[in-house]
């Protein structure tokens, strides 16, 4: 069901970014995105746990669905460098659907935190590419600030494109 994968694109949507990480991930300099002086990181997120609250079970998705998620994050060589944790709501069942999302990257050095929306849920096919807002961070992320880009690039895998500004 189209509602179910909602959490792995928003899950996985959110981001990663590190100096740990930064070492073994790709920097993406040529993204039509970054600007000049932006710290630019590639990873895959694969999704590894989804579970799907939804208000009405069985029925037509609804306003306040939860898809609660853990991701696995990994660089262009396969290497683990981390993990997500999240949770996305239902906000709206018009217009192919919107959620909102929240969620927290696990890294060396500290946890990112990412917030934004997904639009078009509820369409058919693979979840929908979007951005979303870094909001802080601890530890080597305190007072991070960016967005991160994802695409699904196969069922339950995403890329990630984070976006620090410096």
């Amino acid at each position: 069901m189209r509602a179910a994968c909602l959490g792995t694109a928003t899950a996985l949507v959110s981001l990663l970014a590190c100096a740990p990480v930064a070492a073994a991930a790709a920097t993406d300099t040529d993204s039509a995105h970054a600007k000049s002086g932006d710290r630019v990181i590639t990873l895959i997120g694969r999704l590894a746990q989804q579970t799907r609250f939804p208000v009405n079970p069985g029925g037509a998705p609804a306003q306040g669905d939860r898809t609660v998620f853990h991701s696995v994050l990994f660089d262009q060589y396969g290497n683990q460098v981390g993990d997500t944790d999240g949770t996305c709501t239902t906000t709206r069942v018009d217009n192919s659907g919107a959620e909102e999302c929240v969620v927290t990257y696990n890294l060396p050095g500290g946890q990112l935190s990412v917030q934004g929306m997904v639009f078009g849920i509820l369409n058919p096919g693979p979840p929908p590419s979007f951005d979303n807002g870094i909001t802080g961070g601890t530890g080597e992320f305190d007072r991070a600030r960016g967005w991160v880009h994802a695409d699904t690039i196969a069922p339950g895998t995403r890329r990630f494109t984070i976006d620090l500004d410096r």
